[in-house]
């Protein structure tokens, strides 16, 4: 869950640096220009204003290289300066995500005060907010006309991709907590949990509207990073298939349809009885499957294959440590535990889930690990970890025997 993306924005420097002293302010104004303009020839069309009246231009094929995030394209300061202003870019996307902008544009391009009428805002703001994101490629524009792209389109309503319901948790229950990140640096205690004054779970539920929003939100996020992973990962043998903390049964469902040889035991906290119940119901599973209430901190109950999927990852070590000691326990003799979860690359590269691990840290004190870090984990529990299968999204399917 990223809660400010690295941005392809080029703010303009003159906003950050007229708070500074005069000549400190113009000497690092001079380098940014002499930067830009040793990096990028200029053509006729402006990219970016640094003042008013100085314009530094530069080519399409510079432009191209900026928004796909070649950084190296980039002096450091404005580099720096673009992302010290990834809170902007959150923002606005989350705006557009509440408003139901791009829901509106499904239907075909619209002049923007059209636009700005139908979803209830005033359309000077609307359009700057569309110009900034256009050119991180969410919409496309034409004089006073926008279109919604294929990157847009993810935040509007509708089954597949959509991500509009996690825009609009993010907004609500992610993005002020992240103020107080100082503080978990410091303390190692998540921000959440600071800025709501109780562990984050424990906050949203207490608004039943926070905690469906995080239902729909993180079903269509699940389904998103989890990509072609099932169709990759053949499910090892077991006829009894639990799902632990398996929420409202979407991925049992899935399990047990491409499996039709296998039973499954749905298990999550009674709150999320009715919810699985139903989808295992719509799915005319219900004489495969059974719903199971309990909490996997006290026990779970026994199967041949243990799915944990997008659980761990809440949990810090010590925590997780705990549900996977459980499972073992229940486990009957010669089961196999399958964690559907991130596995976060070694060294510098850039990888979403780099950012998401500080997102588990800040939410809830928990954490994306590597596959090393994951061989430890497994094994403190008594698995071994036997493979490792990548899906197209984020995450991965790891299988562990009981050691």
């Amino acid at each position: 869950m990223i809660i400010s993306p690295l941005t392809r924005h080029l703010p303009a420097p003159s906003c950050v640096l007229r708070h500074t002293s005069g000549h400190r302010a113009q000497a690092g104004l001079a380098r940014i220009r002499r930067g830009l303009a040793q990096d990028f020839p200029s053509p006729p069309e402006p990219f970016a204003m640094i003042q008013p009246g100085t314009r530094l231009s530069f080519s399409e094929s510079a432009g191209r290289e900026i928004m796909t995030g070649k950084e190296t394209q980039l002096p450091p300061a404005v580099r720096m300066l673009q992302l010290l202003s990834g809170f902007e870019i959150s923002q606005a996307l989350f705006v557009i995500a509440e408003l139901g902008v791009a829901t509106e544009l499904l239907d075909g391009p619209r002049r923007v005060d059209e636009l700005a009428d139908g979803v209830g805002a005033d359309a000077d703001t609307l359009g700057r907010l569309i110009r900034l994101l256009a050119q991180d490629g969410v919409f496309r524009t034409s004089g006073d006309t926008v279109a919604i792209t294929e990157l847009g389109r993810t935040l509007a309503d509708g089954p597949g991709d959509s991500l509009r319901n996690v825009a609009r948790y993010f907004r609500q229950t992610h993005y002020a907590p992240f103020g107080r990140l100082m503080d978990t640096v410091r303390s190692g205690d998540p921000a959440a949990a600071i800025h709501y004054g109780k562990p984050f779970f424990d906050w949203v539920n207490e608004s039943p509207e926070l905690a469906e929003l995080q239902n729909n939100a993180m079903a269509g996020f699940t389904q998103n990073a989890r990509g072609d992973l099932l169709d990759v990962f053949e499910l090892p043998a077991g006829h009894t298939v639990a799902d632990i903390g398996g929420a409202d049964g979407t991925l049992l469902a899935e399990l047990l349809t491409r499996y039709p040889d296998r039973s499954g035991i749905l298990f999550d906290l009674p709150s999320m009885a009715s919810a699985g119940g139903a989808t295992l119901q719509a799915a005319g599973l219900e004489k495969r499957a059974e719903v199971v209430a309990g909490d996997f901190f006290e026990a779970v109950p026994t199967a041949d294959v243990y799915v944990l999927s997008a659980v761990l990852q809440d949990w810090n070590n010590a925590t997780a440590g705990r549900i996977l000691a459980n499972v073992a326990k229940a486990a009957s003799a010669g089961a196999r535990l399958v964690v559907i979860d991130m596995v976060v690359p070694e060294g510098d590269a850039p990888h979403p889930t780099k950012m998401i691990d500080i997102t588990m840290l800040g939410m809830l004190g928990g954490r994306q690990r590597s596959e090393t870090e994951w061989r430890r984990l497994l094994a403190d529990a008594g698995f071994t970890l036997q493979r490792v299968v990548a899906g197209s999204g984020n995450y991965s399917a790891l299988e562990a025997t009981i050691a």
